[in-house]
């Protein structure tokens, strides 16, 4: 079943009733099935709220710190000393305990952040407070074709709320040969990542070695958060944006979408020729 990373939170699914219709032949009897529950997320730090965000109410210590490093209220793991989360009327609050001097800085910053799980820059009131991330680094491996057919072809067995409901994104972390280390999923893509990178942060891993992979549209959100958390290649099921082959250019990332099992499309970067080539 889902992972759920607290009982005070409610489940990742719930069943409804259901009736099912086919074309060809009319209504069936109804039922049941398993849907994907989407909550409202209260993000608070210390005594200030920042953020609501609609999600899937598991690993949610994991998505308050993905989301505090890409959001820029952090600059490592370290700066947050706590996390609870707590039932509220209409959801859920996250209230983070920041260091000192990192909720000082938090606090200068006027920033004005409605959620959505489809926007990951709502509340941006000038194009001046765009994130920018730092570009990829030189000593970062290259990932083969190889090793992204290898996670590919290993992924769904990685979704257990997917395969339930079929109405969540996943974000998976890959190592060089294209094992997959770590998945998180969430009805919304940018809250997939950001449970991803908070779950690898708050395990004491980098993104030294390996590569992203996930089942969404790559778009400037999705690159900009790959750089921030420092992996040098983001893959992506669907298509990319324009903006989002502009930053990946410009950050000098490796950009792979509309992966499949039969094969993918670089849009940015390079891979290279062979596994080996790619463990040294």
């Amino acid at each position: 079943m889902p992972r759920n990373s607290a009982p005070a939170q409610p489940p990742a699914s719930c069943a409804v009733g259901a009736t099912p219709v086919r074309f060809a032949c009319g209504a069936g009897e109804a039922g049941s099935v398993e849907v994907a529950v989407e909550a409202a997320v209260n993000i608070v730090y210390g005594n200030q709220p920042y953020a609501v965000m609609m999600a899937t109410p598991s690993d949610l210590e994991d998505f308050v710190t993905g989301f505090s490093l890409t959001e820029g209220i952090i600059c490592d793991p370290t700066e947050i000393r706590g996390i609870s989360v707590a039932p509220q009327a209409g959801g859920l609050i996250a209230t983070v305990d920041l260091a000192p001097g990192r909720f000082r800085e938090h606090l200068a910053r006027r920033r004005n952040l409605s959620g959505r799980t489809s926007c990951g820059l709502c509340g941006v009131e000038t194009l001046a407070q765009l994130p920018m991330a730092a570009g990829r680094r030189d000593d970062q491996p290259g990932i083969a074709a190889a090793a992204i057919a290898t996670a590919l072809s290993a992924l769904d067995r990685h979704q257990p709320l997917h395969r339930l409901t079929r109405a969540v994104h996943a974000a998976a972390w890959c190592d060089v040969q294209g094992r997959i280390l770590a998945v998180r999923e969430d009805v919304g893509r940018h809250n997939a990542l950001d449970k991803l990178i908070g779950a690898r942060l708050r395990a004491g891993q980098t993104a030294g070695e390996g590569f992203l992979l996930v089942t969404s549209r790559a778009s400037f959100e999705m690159v900009e958060k790959t750089a921030i958390f420092g992996a040098g290649t983001l893959v992506s099921i669907s298509a990319p944006t324009s903006l989002a082959i502009e930053r990946a250019v410009a950050l000098r990332l490796t950009l792979v979408s509309v992966a499949r099992d039969d094969g993918c499309t670089i849009f940015a970067g390079s891979l290279t020729s062979s596994l080996e080539l790619a463990a040294r």
